[in-house]
């Protein structure tokens, strides 16, 4: 506990919040993380929207709307978790974690969002504003194009071609908890694979998606 508040850089007067939005529904019946993750999910969405008015004055709502939802995204929540040390200070059962639930996307993105609503609740909209766009703007700024990225390119060549959708696998985790490094396989079936690392699985396979994609491209011609 003491590690994560100095991860996430928030000293919570009533610590007993952020315990519960690190719970796993797996421990407790009713004190878990899921009630402060409806509420984060919607602070989030405020800080986010606010913030792109501000950033993008001349944009218009269809290219907000796809830069909004590239960041607040499972993956890009899962992604914020690993990096600040949320995923390892998940409270699990024996069971959970032996099932592999600490290394769940969806799981990962709902803690991130239940630390969102307790800091919230615990410290006001300001405190909380400030650390979402602290850590949210550099992915922002740093992100592929959410309007056609790579994985979209190859999925749109697949379906141009009437083939399977392409598939992402996950072949090995190294690094820490708060540092994690990803390699992950991309394959489209019988027209090949590749492979590519990345701090995040979103990063991994958009990097595997270029690679495949260029590939295929260069075949082609």
């Amino acid at each position: 506990m003491a590690l994560l508040t100095k991860l996430v850089g928030y000293q919570f007067e009533k610590p007993s919040l952020l315990d519960e939005a690190l719970t796993h529904p797996s421990l407790s019946g009713g004190y878990n993380y899921q009630r402060l993750e409806f509420l984060g999910d919607r602070v989030l969405g405020l800080s986010i929207a606010t913030w792109l008015l501000e950033a993008y004055p001349s944009e218009a709502e269809g290219r907000l709307n796809r830069r909004y939802t590239a960041l607040v995204r499972k993956e890009t929540l899962a992604e914020m978790a690993c990096k600040l040390g949320i995923v390892s200070a998940i409270k699990l059962t024996p069971g959970a974690e032996a099932e592999g639930t600490r290394d769940k996307e969806a799981v990962q993105a709902d803690v991130c969002e239940a630390v969102i609503g307790a800091m919230y609740l615990d410290g006001g909209y300001a405190v909380v504003d400030a650390f979402i766009r602290k850590h949210w703007v550099p992915l922002a700024r740093d992100s592929v194009d959410a309007v056609r990225d790579s994985k979209t390119l190859l999925q749109e060549w697949c379906q141009g071609r009437s083939l399977p959708l392409p598939k992402y696998a996950v072949v090995e985790r190294s690094g820490l908890d708060h540092s994690p490094v990803f390699t992950i396989e991309v394959s489209v079936e019988g027209k090949g694979s590749a492979t590519a690392e990345g701090t995040a699985k979103r990063l991994a396979e958009q990097s595997a998606a270029k690679k495949l994609y260029a590939t295929l491209m260069a075949e082609a011609t």
